[in-house]
């Protein structure tokens, strides 16, 4: 029998590979890799839920929730030539103190950070330090899903709801006038922001 070369990372792909757009639990890949790495090399596989976590930060597999992600070949691109280097990251983590843009969460209280492209690399952002930004798990998956500013805008609407239900005229009129910006610059017109009047 001839032995095929094979990466670790790159058998763990192949899994979510050959299963596009399956929520697949990471259990499931690690159990398979791990038999099937020893099959193949004869050797035990190292770390495995550390590779699919790389395979997510490369932007290779979408995070669902913790221990369940899945391969959308539709909406992930490999642009691992443009990734931040460790030494980027660590600059941008601390540039950011360890802080999410977004909400603020910190790692202490739990958060997973990312070094994220401001500009995505998908429409041109470069792997530059000067482009990095910190966000957690949630906002990083929200922006991927979003985008910078449609993410923002949601995240002031919810604020707005909250600030309306609480009655807080401070905070609402706050929001009122950030969201004026976002209509006069018809940024993300698509969302409504305003509540909705009792019929």
């Amino acid at each position: 029998m001839v032995e095929r070369r094979v990466t670790q990372k790159g058998l763990i792909f192949e899994y979510f590979a050959a299963r596009p757009k399956q929520d697949i639990p990471t259990s499931e890949v690690v159990d398979w890799a791990t038999a099937e790495y020893l099959r193949i090399t004869g050797n035990p596989l190292r770390d495995p839920d550390r590779m699919i976590r790389t395979l997510f930060s490369e932007g290779k597999l979408i995070k669902v929730r913790t221990g369940l992600y899945k391969y959308d070949p539709d909406a992930v691109t490999d642009n691992s030539e443009e990734n931040f280097t460790a030494s980027q990251k660590a600059e941008i983590l601390k540039n950011g103190d360890y802080r999410c843009a977004m909400c603020g969460a910190t790692e202490d209280e739990g958060a997973l950070l990312h070094a994220d492209h401001i500009v995505p690399r998908s429409k041109g952002g470069m792997a530059d330090v000067d482009n990095g930004q910190v966000l957690c798990s949630q906002h990083n998956n929200l922006k991927k899903n979003y985008g910078q500013t449609e993410t923002c805008k949601r995240m002031y609407k919810i604020l707005y709801d909250k600030a309306v239900e609480l009655n807080d005229t401070a905070m609402r009129e706050f929001i009122e006038d950030v969201m004026r910006v976002y209509d006069d610059h018809n940024i993300n017109s698509h969302i409504d922001w305003r509540p909705q009047l009792p019929t």
